[in-house]
């Protein structure tokens, strides 16, 4: 996908596809609760006529790729253009309702919350470089209806009750949005920060690749940001640590979160991110996937003569240990 045919996607059919959905209409213009925020009256209008948002609760706005740098904290327009391609066979036309009655059917129906197992799902995350086993400990499979056809995602909660959702086609959220805190049964000294799920997922995943025997997973305690527009609700939980390791992505956003944790935490604040230097997050370093690369770039050892490709040893990491 290229910028002009992300362009010709409609703002309000691509956000209901990532389960938003308007609150009111008035003339060209729909209102949404943020999607960078719990909020509740809604502050985030998309004109319809123009294909452009505005977020007057930000103070940010613009048309369809500068959405997706805020959903997913990202100024990498090759990136983007990937996440924005990736949602695109959800993206499909749709009418809202206002009325006296309800204002539209919720995105998520008979939702359903059970233990990690969908095959398909397990493949998407091998495809992601994650450890499964790690996956089934800390996630959970959503099902869901959304316009009558049933769906299902990988779930990771929050500590609100919300879920972040991702399947190979869909990435999204079950409100409410909020960051996820993994504390240890005894109080840890250090915490170790990071922007989404999949890098806290490829973090642990690499520490039991690197140490099998020893791995220290439990050895600090855990906070998911669940998008860097979650930094503020962190702060104060953060406090409580001496040592704060952040894993954060290798963009603008992430430069600045750590830095807005520097000026509030100063020395106790670490910057982690030179460990994955050259890839945009920790997921594409787990998976030696370049910052831009698309995954149909990346050079793929053809298997040797006799053998399958899923028979080919797994290729490791190197680099500092994590």
């Amino acid at each position: 996908m290229n910028t002009n045919e992300a362009k010709q996607i409609r703002i309000e059919e691509y956000l209901h596809s990532l389960g938003y959905n308007p609150v009111r209409r008035q003339g060209n213009s729909l209102w949404y609760k943020s999607p960078f925020r719990d909020e509740q009256e809604p502050s985030f209008k998309v004109n319809t006529e123009r294909n452009l948002w505005y977020d007057f609760g930000a103070g940010k706005g613009g048309n369809i790729i500068a959405l997706a740098r805020e959903l997913y904290a990202s100024d990498s327009l090759p990136y983007l253009l990937e996440r924005i391609a990736e949602q695109a066979p959800g993206v499909r036309p749709v009418s809202f309702s206002f009325g006296k009655q309800a204002l539209s059917k919720p995105s998520f129906q008979q939702l359903e919350v059970v233990p990690l197992s969908s095959p398909a799902l397990l493949s998407y995350l091998r495809q992601r470089g994650i450890n499964t086993e790690l996956a089934k400990r800390e996630c959970r499979e959503v099902r869901y209806l959304t316009d009558g056809k049933p769906y299902f995602a990988v779930g990771f909660p929050n500590r609100s009750g919300g879920y972040e959702i991702r399947n190979k086609f869909f990435k999204g959220c079950i409100a409410p949005k909020d960051i996820t805190h993994i504390r240890q049964e005894q109080p840890k000294e250090t915490c170790y920060l990071f922007e989404g799920f999949m890098d806290y997922l490829s973090f642990l995943t690499l520490r039991l690749e690197r140490c099998p025997e020893r791995p220290d997973l439990n050895g600090q305690d855990y906070i998911v940001l669940n998008s860097t527009s979650n930094l503020s609700k962190a702060i104060r939980p953060l406090g409580d640590y001496g040592r704060i390791h952040c894993f954060l992505d290798n963009d603008k956003a992430g430069m600045e979160a750590v830095q807005e944790l520097r000026e509030e935490y100063g020395l106790r604040i670490r910057d982690a991110s030179h460990i994955y230097g050259g890839y945009n997050d920790l997921n594409d370093f787990l998976r030696g996937k370049q910052s831009g690369q698309s995954e149909h770039q990346q050079q793929k050892p053809e298997p040797e003569k006799g053998q399958r490709q899923e028979e080919q040893p797994k290729k490791k990491n190197k680099g500092i240990r994590m």
